[in-house]
């Protein structure tokens, strides 16, 4: 199967080109992504049998469908990172949690968020390519607080392999922020930045678009590329979770063949939800796939009115850091397969130059087919997780403002939890206790008894450890910075 550019001036005779390819140049013409055109389709058959298998093995199952150029064996290689989570064969866990209402849990990787479910794969097929090829590749990452930790851990001491992991200095929870900087692998290089985690983007697409540091880079026989979701590897592991929610479902009866389900996904940047999207292309019986955001509500004015518009917006600091974010890169993906690569360039191009796009009725139409879409507030969600660990289910402030479209349900209906509680204690705290957090390493160990939960090792190691990486640059250095270190 070949991916293609998203932005093109007609429809056919688009470029393509081998995942491998895209794996390691994510960017395509005209500043668009790679995405398929068509999905392979899963018939009952393949749902039936799958209720037989582990999750690595569907995902095994799932990546062959595909006919990407890579020999099966090096996803085999890959899968078997799973094995590092909490349960080896187990790597998500999905329970339920009321009538109706089902927790998709997918932080029980090694950092304690959903990007591990992506990136602990990625890294090695990425690594393992680097090698075949004889090349050196410099990963950047821009984060809002999940990918940077996800990223750092994948590619910690990888042979081939140097990155560059770009955060926004005050953006990131604290654990976010010390699993990132007390990083110590020589292979790995922190930039905290004066700006937000759209400015983080911006100059991360900003240098995959520059041929001028590439060609610096080229100096010290290097290459670039991104672990971002821009890079279409990370969404291949991102369709494959969601597909597994559907299995499960199916196993325990809880949906008959011909019953579908509703995705609510906390989203920011897009990439959860377009895995969904992709999952429900494929085959998974989704009907509505629920895009909940917190303040920074650009997606829920998107997906309720047509308009993208980051006129006049800034950036709002909530308490679901990883969601701060007002342009959400994976929309793109969307507009092409919904509308082709002219429209998708068109549009594209008219958030670059005016700050805003509007959908035709019948596009946005076409969009309400398979998405709904809501806002949290902050305060709000503090009440969802009061309540909700009150019954002892425990959320993280993200997967909490899902709970804002889980009343009435209709149909069985999953959350896609996102992050484990022990990221983002200060948040817990209040929502639980209705006052502030002085110590966070002592109240973690206080709502861990009241949770009736364990801190991780690698949480609290953190805060004993010293951190490696204390740099905080203007945007205009970063580029500079970044080959300081590369000539080292």
């Amino acid at each position: 199967m070949k991916l293609y550019q998203t932005r093109a001036n007609n429809n056919e005779n688009l470029n393509s080109v081998d995942f491998s390819d895209a794996l390691l140049n994510p960017s395509s013409a005209y500043g668009g992504l790679y995405a398929p055109i068509e999905l392979p389709k899963l018939d009952q058959k393949f749902f039936s049998q799958a209720c037989e298998l582990s999750y690595e093995q569907i995902a095994l199952e799932i990546i062959k469908k595909f006919g990407f150029d890579l020999d099966i064996c090096v996803f085999e290689r890959a899968v078997k990172r799973y094995q590092k989570f909490d349960k080896a064969n187990e790597p998500v866990e999905v329970k339920k949690i009321g009538e109706n209402l089902y927790i998709n849990e997918l932080y029980h990787g090694p950092t304690r968020a959903f990007k591990d479910m992506a990136l602990q794969p990625f890294g090695l097929i990425l690594s393992e390519l680097a090698k075949s090829r004889s090349e050196n590749y410099l990963i950047m990452c821009a984060t809002s607080g999940d990918t940077g930790p996800a990223t750092l851990e994948t590619f910690s001491d990888m042979d081939n392999i140097k990155v560059v992991c770009l955060y926004p200095k005050d953006g990131t929870s604290e654990v976010q922020r010390l699993q990132m900087v007390n990083s110590a692998a020589k292979n790995l290089k922190v930039i905290g930045i004066n700006g937000n985690f759209d400015d983080a983007q911006r100059a991360l697409k900003t240098l995959l678009a520059s041929q001028n540091f590439k060609n610096e880079l080229k100096k010290s026989n290097i290459s670039l590329s991104a672990a971002n979701s821009v890079n279409f590897g990370r969404i291949l592991f991102q369709i494959i979770y969601h597909i597994y929610a559907y299995v499960y479902l199916l196993k325990t009866n809880a949906l008959k063949d011909s019953d579908s389900f509703d995705i609510i996904v906390p989203s920011g940047n897009f990439g959860n939800a377009l895995g969904a999207y992709y999952a429900k292309k494929m085959g998974a019986k989704i009907d509505k796939i629920k895009i909940v955001s917190n303040a920074n509500n650009i997606l829920t004015e998107f997906f309720t009115g047509g308009v993208y518009d980051l006129r006049g917006k800034s950036l709002i600091k909530t308490i679901s850091p990883a969601m701060d974010i007002l342009i959400s890169s994976n929309v793109e993906r969307l507009l092409f397969d919904k509308f082709g690569a002219v429209r998708t360039k068109e549009l594209m191009q008219n958030l670059a130059q005016n700050g805003f796009y509007e959908l035709k009725d019948s596009e946005l139409s076409a969009l309400k087919e398979d998405f709904e879409a809501d806002f949290c507030s902050d305060e709000t969600c503090e009440k969802f997780i009061k309540e909700q660990t009150q019954k002892g289910i425990i959320i993280d402030p993200h997967t909490a403002t899902c709970f804002k479209m889980s009343l009435n349900l209709t149909r069985p209906t999953v959350i896609t939890s996102t992050a484990h509680w022990v990221k983002f204690a200060p948040s817990m705290f209040k929502a639980c206790k209705n006052k502030e957090l002085d110590d966070e390493k002592e109240g973690l160990e206080i709502l861990a008894n009241e949770f009736k939960d364990l801190v991780p090792d690698s949480i609290k190691s953190l805060f004993v450890s010293k951190s490696t990486h204390n740099d905080i640059v203007n945007q205009d250095e970063i580029e500079s910075k970044i080959l300081d270190w590369i000539r080292k």
